[in-house]
């Protein structure tokens, strides 16, 4: 009798430590993102919903992220990075020139005609984010993901034909160093997230704006301005920076075997599809301006000249502050070109 109880009592003691482990193991993790777009904008509807559904699925529904949109837990676009740092969010998807000034190395591949290909730049700026950028710029947060959009393009109510055109045109930019890239050509720049572009120009606070084809769409943009800039070569005139940024303690929190999922789903593989899916968007979204009867103005490679050589006091300017800063713009602009045509940019 007494060999029995004992006997039980092992098997009871050895089917508890099975449960518990398997508790331990199944242990869940609810992850809350944050970000400015509405569902049907590409980068939340066809980017971050499938890299959620990706994560969600790798890890056999340990991991669940849920997607607020359009800024729906309060406060502006430009505020994501803190609520991010902070921890009122555990992950954020935003722009780092939304802050302008606080995550200057980044800016580099904002700078004139820097983005080749979209893609290429996208790898490139992950492994500098990688490499570089995420113990300096971004110490206190994870950077799980960063890359750039398609081809930055001039959208107007009057034409831009030339150099010329430019001259005392209220256009809304995105960031610090595209601001300044459209002061130098001759506009007034407005910075504004992209949320405010529509009512901005409706109210004609400005009389055009830049941003890639692929968020028109959302933004009714061909109803509200007949006229778009694009630019020949091989070179764009400028793209922006994003990234998906996570609370550093939030991540640090998450189960080692799920931490490394997260990771696997991310990085420079979550990166270069981002950007990809973007640039994919690009031509439904422009051919849905030509339906509209819209004048789209290529820009041949002599003019494009032109623009180089108008913008390239913004890439001196840029050198220069990075140097007051303590950081090597010349350098930083060389590992980035390299790496870009490293990735076959």
């Amino acid at each position: 009798m007494e060999r029995r109880t004992l006997l039980k009592g092992a098997v009871l003691g050895a089917v508890a430590s099975t449960l518990m482990a398997g508790a331990a193991a199944a242990q869940d993790v609810t992850l809350r993102l944050h970000q400015f777009l509405p569902p049907q904008a590409t980068l939340a509807g066809k980017i971050l919903d499938p890299w959620i559904e990706s994560v969600q699925e790798a890890s056999d529904g340990r991991i669940k992220i849920e997607h607020f949109y359009a800024m729906s837990l309060g406060g502006r676009p430009p505020e994501l990075i803190d609520q991010a740092r902070d921890g009122v969010v555990d992950i954020v998807m935003t722009l780092p020139g939304y802050t302008p000034g606080r995550f200057p190395s980044v800016e580099v591949f904002e700078l004139p005609f820097m983005m080749t290909d979209p893609v290429a730049t996208s790898k490139a700026y992950w492994e500098m984010m990688d490499t570089q950028f995420q113990d300096s710029d971004f110490a206190g947060l994870q950077i799980i993901g960063a890359w750039v959009h398609g081809p930055g393009v001039i959208h107007t109510k009057e034409p831009v034909t030339s150099l010329e055109d430019m001259s005392g045109k209220t256009l809304r930019g995105p960031t610090r160093v595209i601001n300044g890239l459209l002061s130098e050509l001759g506009a007034e720049p407005v910075g504004m997230p992209v949320p405010a572009i529509p009512e901005a120009l409706s109210k004609g606070v400005v009389g055009g704006t830049v941003i890639p084809w692929e968020v028109t769409t959302a933004l009714r943009l061909p109803e509200l301005v007949g006229n778009h800039t694009e630019f020949s070569g091989d070179t764009a005139l400028y793209t922006a920076a994003f990234v998906l940024a996570m609370n550093k303690a939030s991540y640090d929190a998450i189960p080692d075997d799920l931490r490394a999922i997260l990771d696997a789903e991310s990085g420079e593989k979550f990166s270069a599809f981002a950007s990809q899916v973007m640039l994919d968007m690009d031509a439904p979204a422009r051919a849905k301006a030509v339906d509209a009867g819209n004048t789209i103005v290529t820009l041949d490679e002599a003019e494009v000249a032109r623009w180089k050589d108008a913008s390239q006091p913004v890439i001196d300017g840029w050198v220069a502050e990075m140097g007051d800063k303590g950081k090597d713009g010349a350098a930083l602009i060389e590992t980035a070109k390299a790496l870009i045509a490293k990735h076959g940019g």
